[in-house]
Protein backbone atom coordinates (compact mmCIF):
# COMPACT_ATOMS: atom_id res chain seq x y z
CA UNK A 1 0.00 0.00 0.00
CA UNK A 2 1.34 3.16 -0.60
CA UNK A 3 2.09 5.73 1.98
CA UNK A 4 -0.66 8.08 2.84
CA UNK A 5 -0.20 11.98 1.57
CA UNK A 6 0.76 14.60 3.71
CA UNK A 7 -1.90 16.89 4.87
CA UNK A 8 -1.23 20.12 2.58
CA UNK A 9 -0.38 22.99 5.53
CA UNK A 10 -3.11 25.35 6.08
CA UNK A 11 -2.27 29.42 5.00
CA UNK A 12 -3.43 32.21 6.18
CA UNK A 13 -4.81 33.63 2.68
CA UNK A 14 -5.21 37.01 4.10
CA UNK A 15 -1.67 37.18 4.97
CA UNK A 16 -0.68 35.46 1.70
CA UNK A 17 -2.75 38.37 -0.31
CA UNK A 18 -1.01 40.85 1.65
CA UNK A 19 2.50 39.42 1.02
CA UNK A 20 2.32 39.01 -2.65
CA UNK A 21 1.42 42.78 -3.17
CA UNK A 22 4.50 43.58 -0.64
CA UNK A 23 6.93 41.39 -2.43
CA UNK A 24 5.87 42.78 -6.05
CA UNK A 25 5.91 46.39 -4.72
CA UNK A 26 9.68 45.46 -3.56
CA UNK A 27 10.13 44.67 -6.99
CA UNK A 28 8.44 47.32 -8.43
CA UNK A 29 10.86 50.21 -6.66
CA UNK A 30 13.86 48.73 -7.79
CA UNK A 31 12.87 47.99 -11.36
CA UNK A 32 12.12 51.62 -11.49
CA UNK A 33 15.67 52.74 -10.57
CA UNK A 34 17.05 50.19 -12.98
CA UNK A 35 19.48 51.50 -15.95
CA UNK A 36 19.07 50.99 -19.72
CA UNK A 37 22.31 49.40 -19.28
CA UNK A 38 20.96 47.00 -16.33
CA UNK A 39 18.79 46.02 -17.92
CA UNK A 40 20.11 44.99 -21.29
CA UNK A 41 22.64 42.67 -18.89
CA UNK A 42 21.98 39.28 -18.95
CA UNK A 43 19.77 37.77 -16.18
CA UNK A 44 21.17 34.41 -15.66
CA UNK A 45 18.17 32.33 -16.89
CA UNK A 46 19.36 31.43 -20.08
CA UNK A 47 19.70 34.10 -22.70
CA UNK A 48 17.10 36.72 -21.05
CA UNK A 49 18.09 40.71 -20.46
CA UNK A 50 17.51 41.69 -16.66
CA UNK A 51 14.39 43.39 -19.07
CA UNK A 52 12.93 40.27 -20.02
CA UNK A 53 13.05 38.66 -16.31
CA UNK A 54 11.87 41.73 -15.02
CA UNK A 55 9.04 41.88 -17.32
CA UNK A 56 8.31 38.17 -16.48
CA UNK A 57 7.98 39.04 -12.69
CA UNK A 58 4.74 40.96 -13.56
CA UNK A 59 3.37 37.83 -14.82
CA UNK A 60 2.82 36.24 -11.61
CA UNK A 61 0.25 38.74 -10.95
CA UNK A 62 -1.47 39.43 -14.44
CA UNK A 63 -2.07 35.53 -14.11
CA UNK A 64 -4.25 36.22 -11.44
CA UNK A 65 -5.80 39.13 -12.83
CA UNK A 66 -6.55 37.17 -16.61
CA UNK A 67 -8.08 34.23 -14.13
CA UNK A 68 -10.82 36.25 -12.46
CA UNK A 69 -11.63 38.08 -15.64
CA UNK A 70 -12.43 34.66 -17.26
CA UNK A 71 -15.57 32.50 -16.23
CA UNK A 72 -14.60 29.80 -13.36
CA UNK A 73 -13.81 26.86 -14.30
CA UNK A 74 -15.11 23.47 -13.37
CA UNK A 75 -13.11 21.20 -10.62
CA UNK A 76 -11.71 19.23 -9.72
CA UNK A 77 -8.41 21.86 -8.89
CA UNK A 78 -4.96 20.84 -8.79
CA UNK A 79 -3.49 19.93 -5.11
CA UNK A 80 -1.13 22.80 -4.45
CA UNK A 81 1.93 20.36 -3.23
CA UNK A 82 1.38 19.00 -6.90
CA UNK A 83 2.14 22.86 -8.25
CA UNK A 84 6.12 22.40 -8.30
CA UNK A 85 6.25 19.51 -10.24
CA UNK A 86 4.07 21.06 -13.06
CA UNK A 87 6.21 23.82 -13.82
CA UNK A 88 9.25 22.67 -15.85
CA UNK A 89 7.37 21.03 -18.95
CA UNK A 90 5.83 24.91 -19.44
CA UNK A 91 9.04 26.43 -19.28
CA UNK A 92 9.49 27.13 -23.21
CA UNK A 93 5.58 27.97 -23.58
CA UNK A 94 6.77 30.95 -20.73
CA UNK A 95 9.94 32.01 -22.82
CA UNK A 96 8.01 32.80 -25.56
CA UNK A 97 5.26 34.88 -23.75
CA UNK A 98 8.53 36.65 -21.78
CA UNK A 99 9.87 37.73 -24.84
CA UNK A 100 6.89 38.97 -26.41
CA UNK A 101 5.95 41.02 -22.88
CA UNK A 102 9.48 42.75 -22.49
CA UNK A 103 9.55 43.79 -26.23
CA UNK A 104 5.92 45.14 -26.15
CA UNK A 105 6.33 47.40 -23.27
CA UNK A 106 9.62 49.70 -23.25
CA UNK A 107 8.50 51.24 -19.93
CA UNK A 108 8.49 48.97 -17.26
CA UNK A 109 7.52 51.24 -14.33
CA UNK A 110 4.42 51.64 -16.64
CA UNK A 111 3.68 48.15 -16.78
CA UNK A 112 4.36 47.12 -13.74
CA UNK A 113 1.79 50.35 -12.44
CA UNK A 114 -0.99 48.95 -14.33
CA UNK A 115 -0.47 45.22 -13.62
CA UNK A 116 -0.38 46.33 -9.44
CA UNK A 117 -3.80 48.29 -10.33
CA UNK A 118 -5.77 45.48 -12.13
CA UNK A 119 -4.74 42.99 -9.38
CA UNK A 120 -6.11 45.17 -6.69
CA UNK A 121 -9.32 46.14 -8.19
CA UNK A 122 -10.19 42.53 -8.57
CA UNK A 123 -8.95 40.66 -5.44
CA UNK A 124 -11.01 42.14 -2.67
CA UNK A 125 -14.06 40.87 -4.77
CA UNK A 126 -12.64 37.55 -5.37
CA UNK A 127 -13.60 34.40 -2.87
CA UNK A 128 -10.06 32.56 -1.71
CA UNK A 129 -12.39 29.34 -3.35
CA UNK A 130 -12.91 30.51 -6.84
CA UNK A 131 -11.62 28.95 -9.52
CA UNK A 132 -9.20 29.52 -11.86
CA UNK A 133 -7.96 28.74 -15.09
CA UNK A 134 -3.52 28.47 -14.63
CA UNK A 135 -1.35 27.93 -17.04
CA UNK A 136 -0.75 23.99 -15.60
CA UNK A 137 -4.57 23.77 -14.49
CA UNK A 138 -7.37 24.41 -12.31
CA UNK A 139 -6.37 25.97 -9.10
CA UNK A 140 -8.33 27.79 -6.15
CA UNK A 141 -7.78 31.07 -6.05
CA UNK A 142 -5.95 30.95 -2.13
CA UNK A 143 -3.31 28.34 -3.37
CA UNK A 144 -2.63 29.84 -6.99
CA UNK A 145 -1.71 32.92 -4.25
CA UNK A 146 0.94 31.08 -2.14
CA UNK A 147 2.58 30.11 -5.81
CA UNK A 148 2.70 33.50 -6.54
CA UNK A 149 5.03 33.84 -3.33
CA UNK A 150 7.52 31.36 -4.89
CA UNK A 151 7.39 32.99 -8.59
CA UNK A 152 8.23 36.45 -6.81
CA UNK A 153 10.72 35.52 -3.70
CA UNK A 154 12.71 33.02 -6.41
CA UNK A 155 12.69 35.88 -9.31
CA UNK A 156 13.85 38.21 -6.66
CA UNK A 157 16.44 36.24 -5.80
CA UNK A 158 17.42 36.27 -9.70
CA UNK A 159 17.26 39.66 -10.15
CA UNK A 160 19.81 40.45 -7.14
CA UNK A 161 21.87 38.00 -8.36
CA UNK A 162 21.50 39.20 -12.10
CA UNK A 163 22.41 43.14 -10.93
CA UNK A 164 25.77 43.67 -9.06
CA UNK A 165 25.03 45.74 -5.87
CA UNK A 166 21.22 45.52 -6.51
CA UNK A 167 19.01 44.30 -2.68
CA UNK A 168 15.87 44.43 -3.36
CA UNK A 169 14.04 43.05 0.11
CA UNK A 170 12.29 39.73 0.74
CA UNK A 171 8.73 40.66 2.32
CA UNK A 172 8.91 37.98 5.58
CA UNK A 173 5.67 35.76 4.85
CA UNK A 174 6.37 35.82 1.28
CA UNK A 175 9.36 34.63 2.05
CA UNK A 176 8.45 31.88 4.33
CA UNK A 177 5.14 31.09 2.62
CA UNK A 178 7.95 30.21 -0.42
CA UNK A 179 10.04 28.33 1.94
CA UNK A 180 7.35 26.12 3.71
CA UNK A 181 5.85 25.76 0.44
CA UNK A 182 9.16 23.79 -1.65
CA UNK A 183 9.93 22.01 2.00
CA UNK A 184 6.27 20.37 2.19
CA UNK A 185 6.60 19.36 -1.86
CA UNK A 186 9.71 17.66 -1.05
CA UNK A 187 7.88 15.95 1.65
CA UNK A 188 5.32 14.82 -0.48
CA UNK A 189 7.54 13.72 -3.49
CA UNK A 190 10.07 11.71 -1.26
CA UNK A 191 7.36 10.73 1.56
CA UNK A 192 8.57 9.09 5.06
CA UNK A 193 9.99 10.17 7.97
CA UNK A 194 14.02 8.87 8.09
CA UNK A 195 15.35 12.34 7.51
CA UNK A 196 14.53 15.52 9.16
CA UNK A 197 15.25 18.75 6.89
CA UNK A 198 14.81 21.71 8.73
CA UNK A 199 15.14 25.57 7.46
CA UNK A 200 15.16 27.79 10.11
CA UNK A 201 12.84 30.04 11.01
CA UNK A 202 10.12 28.76 9.13
CA UNK A 203 10.59 25.20 7.79
CA UNK A 204 11.21 21.41 9.36
CA UNK A 205 9.61 18.50 7.53
CA UNK A 206 10.17 14.73 7.69
CA UNK A 207 10.46 12.62 4.41
CA UNK A 208 12.45 9.98 2.75
CA UNK A 209 11.80 6.33 3.38
CA UNK A 210 13.08 4.49 6.01
CA UNK A 211 13.54 3.81 9.95
CA UNK A 212 10.90 5.81 11.27
CA UNK A 213 12.68 8.46 14.05
CA UNK A 214 10.61 8.60 17.13
CA UNK A 215 12.74 10.48 20.01
CA UNK A 216 15.83 12.41 20.47
CA UNK A 217 17.79 13.55 18.07
CA UNK A 218 17.45 12.35 14.33
CA UNK A 219 19.76 10.04 12.99
CA UNK A 220 19.42 12.36 9.39
CA UNK A 221 19.53 16.35 9.35
CA UNK A 222 19.70 18.19 6.46
CA UNK A 223 19.58 21.72 7.55
CA UNK A 224 19.95 25.01 5.85
CA UNK A 225 18.92 28.62 5.72
CA UNK A 226 15.79 29.61 3.30
CA UNK A 227 17.21 31.54 0.30
CA UNK A 228 19.62 28.67 0.23
CA UNK A 229 17.08 26.14 0.31
CA UNK A 230 14.83 27.72 -2.24
CA UNK A 231 17.78 27.92 -4.26
CA UNK A 232 18.28 24.35 -4.26
CA UNK A 233 14.66 23.24 -4.62
CA UNK A 234 14.50 25.67 -7.88
CA UNK A 235 18.05 24.30 -9.38
CA UNK A 236 19.66 27.74 -8.76
CA UNK A 237 22.15 25.89 -6.57
CA UNK A 238 23.15 22.32 -6.79
CA UNK A 239 23.46 19.79 -3.60
CA UNK A 240 27.12 19.22 -3.95
CA UNK A 241 28.17 22.51 -4.40
CA UNK A 242 26.20 23.47 -1.13
CA UNK A 243 27.88 21.14 0.72
CA UNK A 244 31.78 22.16 -0.78
CA UNK A 245 31.02 26.17 0.23
CA UNK A 246 29.02 24.99 3.55
CA UNK A 247 25.62 26.56 2.86
CA UNK A 248 23.90 23.79 4.23
CA UNK A 249 24.57 21.04 6.45
CA UNK A 250 23.67 17.03 6.34
CA UNK A 251 24.42 13.96 8.16
CA UNK A 252 23.44 10.70 8.43
CA UNK A 253 23.36 7.95 5.52
CA UNK A 254 19.30 9.38 4.56
CA UNK A 255 20.80 12.94 4.73
CA UNK A 256 21.81 13.09 0.84
CA UNK A 257 19.22 14.84 -1.13
CA UNK A 258 21.04 15.29 -4.13
CA UNK A 259 18.59 12.91 -6.43
CA UNK A 260 15.43 14.48 -4.93
CA UNK A 261 16.40 18.08 -5.78
CA UNK A 262 15.49 20.63 -7.62
CA UNK A 263 12.28 19.77 -7.18
CA UNK A 264 10.91 22.51 -10.29
CA UNK A 265 12.78 24.50 -12.57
Amino acid sequence: MPPARKRTRAYDPAKTRAAVLAQFGNVQAAVRDLTPEQLAGPAGLGDWTVRELAAHLTMALEAVSRGLDGDEPAGPALALLDWPATTAPRAGEVDGDVRTLAAAEPDLDALYERTRVRFTERLPAAADGRLLVTRVGTMTLADYLVTRTVELVVHTDDLNAAVPGLDVPYDRHALATCTRLLADALAAQAPGASTEVRVPPYAVVQCVAGPRHTRGTPPNVVETDPLTWIRLATGRTRWQAALDDALVSASGERADLGGLLPLMR
